[in-house]
């Protein structure tokens, strides 16, 4: 769910399994994305999987680092990350979202090769976009509450209002 001129481009690492199988971004029930893109006031309600569509009434888009599907992250090489932040960069190029907002620290290093890195906003640019770094909110990152998430995300979303 892309288009040109979003106020922010979220981008996961790579397709779930479940993902893969319904063709909705982050629709393992476990995963916190939704849930907290509403917590944050990104959107006025929680929106289900199925309804990713409605991003982008609210300027917003969601894309994929590494299109290969995954049980994990991990199960991911260094040369598709790599060659996922070059894709990501041409298409960031090409649409030019005011913020380009990465979920997962680890897999932002990987692809930029950026290993200081933290969540947050990064002093580099991606495609002429600014960069957000924002925790992954798969079930498995257990650093982080849905509560923590939000406060970050909204800390993203206040930044792309400025």
């Amino acid at each position: 769910m892309v288009a040109d001129g979003l106020r922010v481009l979220f981008c996961g690492i790579n397709p779930g399994l479940m993902t893969a199988a319904t063709g909705h971004h982050f629709a393992r029930p476990g995963n916190r994305f939704w849930p907290v893109l509403h917590l944050s006031g990104f959107t006025p309600r929680l929106l289900a999987p199925a309804e990713q569509a409605e991003l982008l009434t609210y300027g917003l888009g969601i894309t994929n680092m590494v299109a290969r599907a995954t049980a994990r992250a991990d199960e991911l090489t260094a040369e598709e990350y790599a060659e996922g932040g070059r894709l990501l960069t041409a298409k960031v190029a090409r649409l030019r979202p005011r913020w380009l907002a990465v979920v997962g620290v680890t897999a932002y290093r990987a692809a930029f090769q950026d290993r200081g890195a933290r969540v947050g906003p990064q002093e580099g640019a991606v495609g002429g976009s600014r960069v957000w770094v924002l925790p992954n909110p798969s079930g498995l990152n257990a650093h982080w509450t849905a509560a923590t998430m939000a406060e970050e995300f909204a800390r993203l979303r206040e930044a792309a209002e400025a």
